[in-house]
This record gives C-alpha cells, structure tokens and sequence, in this order.
C-alpha cells in the first residue's frame, strides 16, 4: 500500500520540484548573463532563429500579460503572492487526499504547482518582479496580420511554460475522461 501511495501520490512532484529547480537555475542565469541597467526595464540577450525567439532579461511585477504591474506594491504583494501560495496548497492537499487523479492528471497538477511555486518564488524573493526572458514572435506572423495585433508574444519563462502546457494537459485529459464516460453511460 505505501509503494503504491508514494508512486501515485507523491512521486509526481518529482516533476513540480524539476521545473522549480529548472526555472530558478535559469532565472539565475539570466540575471547573471544579461544584468538590467537602472532606469531601464529590460536588457536584451540573444536572438536565436533569427528573430523568432529571442533571450532577453525582463522583469514583471504584474502576473500573465503583466496584468496588475501599476497596482500599489502591497496589493500586488498580496493578491499575487498570499494568495497563490493558499491556491498551491490547497491543490496540493486536494491531490494526495483525492483518489479521483488519473496518473496523468497527477503529473499535470504536479507541472502547474512547480510552475506556480517558481514564480512565487521571484514575487517573494525578488523585489524588483518575476523574471522573463523567453521572447517569441507571435507565430512568426507580422504584427499587420496577426488577430491579437501583436507582433511578438509576452515574454515568459519556464515555470509560466510548465503552468500552460501542464494547464492544456490536464484540461485535454478531463475532457477525454468526460467524453469516455459519457460513451460508457450511453452504452449501458
């Protein structure tokens, strides 16, 4: 019973504590590499597939599209750093206490947890914002074709990958199983 708890239940955060270590390691690497100038907001790295993706060193202080970066400093600190850590643990506890998971599912929590964690931790411990540095062209399109008139994407980082792409899993897995049952259901 316990080898089987820990294989289903815990193990997945091996992959929350991959994509924390992951995403401070190259944070780290950043800051080091391409240091921001005072009075300036970002520094610009390197351009990799021509000028499709770029390595940049930005901060924000906001959360996804930099939503919230004017807000006063002590209601941002709250809304985007108190209250995701309660939002973690709780989906947390909700994980090892539920047996409703599939192994997918579980794996995919674990990803969105690692990935919130890696930017809670810059709202904790960096004044100065979350750090992004992966900067992409919107489809590669020109910003005169594009439909959300935008010519390069908001700038992320791997804890934002891991909460979008774990976030697409997980949704695509619920909907299977949704769609599964209901074909179970019509048959019986």
């Amino acid at each position: 019973m316990e080898k089987k708890y820990f294989k289903e239940k815990i193990l997945p955060f091996l992959l929350a504590i991959i994509i924390i270590l992951a995403d401070q390691i190259s944070k780290a690497i950043i800051v080091k590499l391409y240091p921001i100038q005072p009075g300036t907001y970002m520094t610009f790295g390197t351009q990799l597939l021509g000028d499709f993706l770029q390595i940049i060193h930005i901060r924000n202080t906001g959360v996804a599209f930099s939503i919230g970066a004017g807000w006063n400093d002590g209601v941002r600190r709250a809304l985007f750093s108190i209250i995701p850590i309660l939002v973690l643990i709780a989906l947390i506890i909700v994980m090892i206490k539920s047996d409703e998971y599939t192994p997918l599912q579980r794996w995919a929590v674990a990803g969105i947890i690692g990935g919130g964690f890696g930017n809670i931790i810059d709202r904790v411990f960096r004044p100065d914002g979350v750090v992004d540095f992966i900067d992409v062209k919107w489809f590669g399109l020109d910003s005169k074709i594009n439909l959300l008139s935008m010519e390069r994407w908001p700038t992320f980082n791997i804890a934002d990958a891991a909460v979008v792409v774990c976030g697409i899993l997980l949704a695509i897995t619920v909907i299977v199983a949704a769609v599964k049952d209901k074909k179970e259901k019509n048959n019986k």
